[in-house]
């Protein structure tokens, strides 16, 4: 969490300095990630940093903090059904708003997916607690409201469901530009125009693969 320091600067100091840091996670592993290129850009001294953020970790979960509150936020401005039209059709509106929130904002998904779900920062178990986890308790409730209004097998998992429908709709920021044959450090720095309709009908199959599963029906 910055320090009390960071939160006296005017708001566009405090706004450079994040734009900086989200640039230079975005396009860099954590390890490659430079706290010196990070002040060059933002052209402030390395020794006000430490004035401001403990170390490079300090500033990384501040940023996750900061992608969590702008995905929540996007995620409670859009009109999402509720599970009683359907879990299946609520679990579609709901992934269209993440995708809409990922390729709306590359860089910061970017820093909340990489790290949890890719491994290349040293303190990956509290990058997940703060992504991962809270998503996974998010499904589980739906999974177990899902059965409730028998839309689901009773019998379900609801631990392994959740996991499993968040961690397959985590990988569609992956699965996206590679099948649409996009280059996400380009999709980051330029945010090419996308597909639509492809989208939605990448969309369409995961969720009919959810609902339906990938055995043999008779």
């Amino acid at each position: 969490m910055p320090s009390q320091t960071f939160f006296n600067l005017p708001d566009t100091r405090q706004r450079i300095i994040i734009d900086s840091a989200i640039t230079e996670f975005a396009n860099h592993s954590y390890e490659a990630a430079s706290i010196s290129s990070i002040v060059s850009q933002a052209k402030i001294a390395k020794g006000s940093f430490y004035q401001y953020f403990e170390d490079k970790q300090d500033l990384y979960l501040y940023l996750v903090d900061l992608a969590i509150e702008a995905r929540n936020s996007f995620i409670a401005s859009v009109n999402l059904p509720s599970i009683q039209a359907g879990f299946f059709v609520y679990l579609r509106a709901l992934f269209e708003a993440i995708l809409a929130f990922q390729l709306a904002n590359p860089a910061f998904s970017q820093i909340l997916y990489r790290g949890p779900n890719h491994g290349d920062v040293p303190f990956r178990d509290e990058v997940f607690k703060r992504t991962n986890a809270a998503s996974i308790a998010f499904m589980r409730k739906c999974v177990q409201e899902g059965v409730a209004l028998g839309e689901l097998a009773a019998d379900i998992n609801s631990d392994i469901a959740a996991f499993t429908i968040i961690t397959l709709g985590n990988e569609l920021r992956q699965f996206i530009p590679a099948h649409l044959g996009l280059n996400v450090k380009q999709l980051v720095k330029d945010g090419p125009e996308l597909d639509q309709g492809a989208i939605g009908k990448i969309l369409d199959d995961f969720i009919r693969t959810l609902e339906y599963g990938i055995g043999g029906r008779q």
